[in-house]
C-alpha cells in the first residue's frame, strides 16, 4: 500500500493535508483497495460545516457502499466534481484525487492524526 509522507492518517482511512489554514482530504490508498472498483461518490456541498467525525461523503464501489469522515472541524471550499463525474480517479491515485477542501478551523486536531510512519505501523496491525 502506498502511503505518502508529508500527510496526516485517521484511523477511519482517510489522509489530510494540509496548506497553510486550508487542508484537502481524501481517501488512503488502503482505503481505496479495500473497497475495490470505486462506482459513485458523494460530497458535500461547498460552505457545509463538518466537525471531526462527521460524515463528509459516501463512496460506493463494487462491493460495498462506505462512509467517509472527516477528521478534522472545517468549512467546505471546494469539492473536487472530477471524481464525481469519474469516480475511478480515485482507485487510480487516491492522493492526487482529493474529495474536499476545507478551511481548518482548529490546527491542534492535526496532532490527533497519524505520520506517515504511525500510519504504516498501524496498518501492519490491521
Amino acid at each position: 500500500m502506498k502511503v505518502l509522507e508529508g500527510l496526516y492518517y485517521s484511523k477511519d482511512h482517510e489522509w489530510v493535508k494540509v496548506e497553510g489554514d486550508k487542508a484537502y482530504v481524501g481517501i488512503t490508498d488502503y482505503a481505496q483497495h479495500s473497497l475495490g472498483n470505486i462506482v459513485y461518490i458523494e460530497l458535500p456541498e461547498v460552505g457545509a460545516e463538518l466537525s471531526a467525525g462527521d460524515v463528509l461523503g459516501v463512496v460506493e464501489s463494487v462491493k460495498a457502499a462506505s462512509d467517509v469522515y472527516i477528521p478534522v472541524n472545517g468549512k467546505v471550499i471546494d469539492v473536487n466534481t472530477s471524481i464525481i463525474d469519474d469516480p475511478s480517479l480515485v482507485n487510480n491515485d487516491p492522493y492526487e484525487n482529493w474529495m474536499i477542501l476545507v478551511e481548518l478551523k482548529d490546527k491542534s486536531q492535526l496532532d490527533n492524526l497519524m505520520t506517515a510512519e504511525k500510519y504504516k505501523k498501524f496498518l501492519d496491525e490491521e
